[in-house]
């Protein structure tokens, strides 16, 4: 076997069509990131959900920034507990064969690229199952700038890490033992964290509520989607503050009348200046043949 093969993860991300890393995983674009970083969780479960992505979110963890939201790309690995012929050869494998030092979680980190989280199924493992300290979280934040982690498992150094403001980090649980007893057998590989799938080059949303796993060909469209609710909820309520509507139009299937009204609003008011690269053709259009064939549910995602 090889650790990080890059004909591996691009095998796993088949509808990824745009550019990759060196390691294969996909690279969804910065920009993107960005415009993911300012929605909400809810705002992208719901299109996942939808398309029968039923397994990506994980809130049972605990938050090192409980107030500040982490996205950027998965670099994942998955560990399982010591076996000692396994451990030895794969170890020795990592040294020999592929020159890297240290210990396992020092290969993945050492891998991390500018707006990487690393992505650690640590079989919830805390005592002896402590990822990273306050070592290794530097590094994560000297490497990544904005990013940082989520470990099915333990940290250490907790005081040291809180103190790093620039990344965050997801993890069940605290203790002052240091890893032992754990071998990795996969680095860029599916990983389970918690009920969720994470697959490298995923893009990670951590928010207060916990963690959901985006994969990459719907990242943009996650996005554009979870902007839409975002922007349409800022304009009703806008509109429900000066009693123009009911809360039964705002969360019905909305009139041409009222999709003209929203547009005049997206055109000129300055709180929806931020979402002015949304297009609205597709809601207009289905908007007028609702009106042609009578009353119809508006399923929001």
């Amino acid at each position: 076997m090889k650790f990080n093969n890059a004909e591996d993860t691009i095998q796993l991300s088949p509808l990824w069509q745009g550019e990759r890393f060196p390691d294969g995983r996909p690279k969804v674009p910065s920009s993107v990131l960005g415009r993911l970083g300012r929605i909400t969780l809810e705002e992208a479960w719901g299109p996942l959900w939808s398309r029968g992505y039923h397994y990506q979110f994980e809130g049972d963890l605990k938050i090192i920034h409980p107030d500040k939201v982490m996205v950027g790309r998965a670099v994942t690995a998955v560990m399982v507990p010591k076996r000692p012929d396994l451990h030895d050869t794969l170890l020795n494998y990592g040294h020999e064969q592929e020159d890297r030092r240290g210990f396992f979680n020092q290969w993945v980190i050492d891998s991390l690229e500018e707006e990487d989280v690393v992505v650690i199924d640590m079989f919830d493992k805390i005592y002896q199952g402590t990822y990273v300290g306050g070592n290794l979280s530097t590094a994560i934040s000297t490497r990544t700038k904005t990013g940082g982690a989520v470990i099915w498992g333990g940290i250490r150094d907790n005081q040291q890490i809180t103190q790093i403001e620039n990344i965050n980090v997801y993890y069940r649980g605290s203790d002052p033992t240091a890893i032992a007893d754990v071998t990795m057998v996969g680095m860029n590989v599916p990983a389970r964290i918690g009920r969720a799938v994470c697959l490298p080059g995923d893009v990670v949303l951590g928010t207060p509520a916990g963690v959901i796993f985006i994969p990459a060909h719907l990242a943009e469209l996650t996005a554009t989607h979870a902007e839409k609710s975002q922007v349409r909820d800022v304009f009703g309520f806008a509109r429900l503050n000066s009693r123009t509507y009911t809360t039964a139009q705002i969360d019905a299937a909305w009139t041409t009348a009222m999709w003209q009204d929203f547009m005049q609003w997206f055109e000129t008011d300055k709180a929806a200046a931020a979402y002015r690269h949304l297009t609205w053709e597709h809601e207009l259009e289905e908007a007028r043949r609702n009106e042609n064939s009578g009353p119809s549910s508006d399923v929001r995602l």
